[in-house]
């Protein structure tokens, strides 16, 4: 039998550099996910918006942010995801982290920090790529302003699912359409966006557009609004569609050189 993986994606307003709200909040948006879910995926910041100012937070939020997403992860049975601000030292990072049902962890800098907004002035940028293995399937996370650089999210790993956590304002939302389906057709894996909703701290609005794209870029779930969405990510789908179609096989072959 082909193993499937089933995927909630939060999309919902953010309470502006407030994480005890925001995990408040989450709690009872995440009451109501079925047992059924095997990754709960939440939007980039997910615990303060999009901010500029880390200083805001204490220091100590990022382990008591990790430690909760932890207890959701063993309490639904489910991986989580999601980005937030993390403190090491005197350096912030918007740090990605996949937290396995069983509380275990792995973690992923943000590559590309947003220029536009001042993010690499206030935020370390990662250089290390994260592909890890859940249920069977080839995960590849990622952050946001990620998804405009095709060369950093190419599938040279055979990855099955890409995976973006966002903040992406209403302004360039076609943007985020286009280059979701995109990164799911070029790269024959599964494309995963979740995006917030609502007015941030500075302003900007976000109108969501969280979806699901399927390797031939197919949308399986889509929304503008708050909500949690659902799709099911199909083990056949990826194998049958790869062996018909060996786009992959045909790909140009690089190293990155920093």
């Amino acid at each position: 039998m082909s193993k499937t993986l089933n995927i909630a994606l939060i999309q919902t307003p953010l309470h502006w550099e407030d994480p005890v709200s925001n995990r408040k909040m989450f709690d009872e948006k995440l009451a109501t996910i079925p047992s059924n879910v095997d990754v709960i995926v939440l939007p980039e910041m997910f615990t303060s918006g999009f901010t500029m100012k880390p200083g805001h937070l204490e220091a100590s939020e990022g382990g008591i942010t990790l430690k909760w997403m932890q207890d959701l992860a063993k309490a639904k049975d489910a991986a989580v995801v999601g980005s937030i601000v993390f403190q090491v030292a005197d350096q912030f990072f918007n740090r990605l982290f996949f937290v396995y049902p069983d509380g275990a962890t792995k973690s992923y800098d943000k590559k590309h920090t947003f220029t536009l907004a001042g993010e690499d002035e206030v935020y370390e940028a990662g250089k290390e790529k994260l592909i890890l293995d859940f249920k069977g399937f080839k995960i590849c996370p990622m952050i946001c302003y990620d998804l405009r650089f095709p060369v950093w999210s190419r599938n040279s790993e055979d990855y099955d699912v890409l995976m973006y956590v966002a903040n992406w304002p209403k302004k360039r939302i076609a943007a985020w359409d286009t280059l979701l389906k995109a990164r799911a057709i070029e790269n024959m894996a599964y494309c995963i966006g979740v995006n917030r909703v609502g007015l941030d701290g500075a302003d900007f609005e976000y109108t969501g557009h969280s979806a699901v794209y399927d390797v031939l870029g197919e949308q399986l779930c889509y929304s503008e609004k708050e909500e949690v969405l659902y799709a099911t990510l199909d083990e056949a789908h990826i194998e049958d569609t790869r062996k018909q179609l060996r786009f992959l096989e045909d790909r140009d072959r690089f190293s990155l050189i920093e």
